[in-house]
């Protein structure tokens, strides 16, 4: 579909249209719809992620296309075919970065299942600060864009409290009933009417820090599992089969950097495009202040968790840079790029040893600089357990069970022998 035939999202369609929002990060992007119905947009997000989301992108989706692709387009597809919504009065939102794969050609795609499962008439909403397309009726001011920033914040934080009381709890389910309470506060709070300053937002981070500190947990030191790979993989538990849960259930204790880690990547990667090949002239000063503003925001967040209670808190994205330079070079920005590198030693620096690399199917640059990348860091880094789990739609999970056991077993086998030592 070209951009003549592009169904433009409208100031119309504004006042009627009902805006689905697809999963990946399920308590971030539940704050990101709540912002968005704040300024006057009727969006929900798709919650549903049963066996049938994956086999409805399998019939609108190429197989040879990438297996986030699938899931996407299967659950927007899945939801529309429901019966739930009048698909006349209905538009999807899709985020898009501008970079290589699928940053930039998920739109595309979508559009032409939805030309194939007869919905071509649905507008299909871009957010993007990349300039790849514009439509009328979604505009995004910089009231907006900050309360976009604080509902990465917000995720970021609960993602890292409930994963590390999740694995340590007395009393089991203390973890995720902390995390809906305050999911469902800041969802009204990013709803309210009003000036939201960041001062609140700061205020609310302390609260948060000590009622996850106030959950009983055991002091054991259980194996942690540094989790890496493809965005979207990653942190989706559709995408990846609940992977930190199931983590948590044999014992271990998942780690993962947030997302505001791939934002920082994404903005500190245009500023060394401009570095290395001056592109990006006109925006690269912006660019050097949303990167300070960024580790601003980090830095708060790692103050509070280390000041309210006895969690451990995020890596500095500056730090993780510096990480990154021995393994890869910063100019391999494709997919993940560097960063998928930076994290697995970022983990490995903070004592995580045992690393799960996230790979689904048709994803050729993380395969590339995953796998890639994983003998020099053994070399480098020698006891350090990392292995490549490989997600789609027909992989095995058995057969991603026993491969993640193995990696446990070996990395019980490596701490009983240190303790011994």
């Amino acid at each position: 579909m070209n951009d003549s035939e592009r169904v433009e999202f409208t100031p119309e369609m504004k006042k009627d249209y009902h805006i689905l929002i697809p999963t990946m990060l399920p308590r971030h992007l539940k704050m990101l719809a709540s912002l968005l119905r704040h300024y006057g947009y009727d969006a929900e997000l798709l919650e549903y992620t049963g066996r049938e989301v994956i086999d409805t992108g399998l019939k609108y989706v190429h197989n040879d296309a990438c297996y986030p692709a699938t899931i996407v387009i299967g659950q927007f597809i899945h939801a529309l075919q429901s019966g739930k919504y009048d698909v006349h009065k209905t538009a999807l939102f899709f985020t898009q970065t501008g970079g290589g794969c699928r940053a930039s050609n998920y739109i595309s795609l979508i559009r032409k299942a939805l030309k194939k499962a007869g919905y071509g008439f649905i507008p299909v909403i871009s957010l993007n600060f990349a300039g790849l397309e514009k439509n009328s009726g979604f505009k995004v001011n910089l009231s907006m864009a900050r309360r976009m920033m604080y509902s990465v914040l917000y995720g970021d934080i609960l993602m890292t409290l409930t994963n590390q009381s999740k694995a340590s709890e007395i009393h089991k389910g203390d973890a995720e009933a902390k995390a809906d309470y305050w999911t469902n506060k800041l969802v009204e709070q990013l709803e309210k009417p009003g000036i939201l300053t960041y001062s609140k937002i700061r205020s609310t981070y302390r609260e948060i820090a000590k009622d996850f500190n106030s959950i009983p947990r055991v002091q054991e030191n259980r194996v942690k599992v540094g989790i890496v790979g493809e965005i979207y993989v990653k942190f989706s538990p559709l995408a990846n089969r609940n992977l930190e849960n199931y983590l948590i259930s044999e014992g271990a204790a998942p780690v993962m950097a947030g997302l505001l880690d791939f934002l920082l990547f994404y903005v500190y990667g245009r500023i060394i495009e401009y570095d290395m090949y001056r592109a990006h002239k006109k925006s690269v000063a912006l660019l050097r202040i949303a990167y300070k503003v960024f580790l601003k925001k980090q830095k708060d967040i790692i103050d509070v968790i280390k000041e309210e209670s006895d969690f451990v808190a995020p890596t500095p994205f500056e730090h993780t840079v510096e990480l990154a330079k021995p393994y890869v070079s910063l100019g391999v920005k494709m997919g993940e790029g560097w960063l998928l590198v930076a994290e697995m030693i970022e983990h490995i620096d903070s004592g995580t040893n045992n690393i799960i690399c996230t790979q689904p199917f048709g994803c050729l640059p993380n395969h590339i600089v995953g796998k890639g990348v994983m003998k020099l860091v053994k070399e480098k880094n020698p006891g350090v357990n990392i292995i490549a789990i490989d997600y789609d739609a027909s992989a095995s999970e058995i057969n991603q069970q026993n491969r993640i056991k193995l990696l446990l077993a070996n990395a019980q086998t490596d701490k009983k022998e240190q303790e011994i030592v």
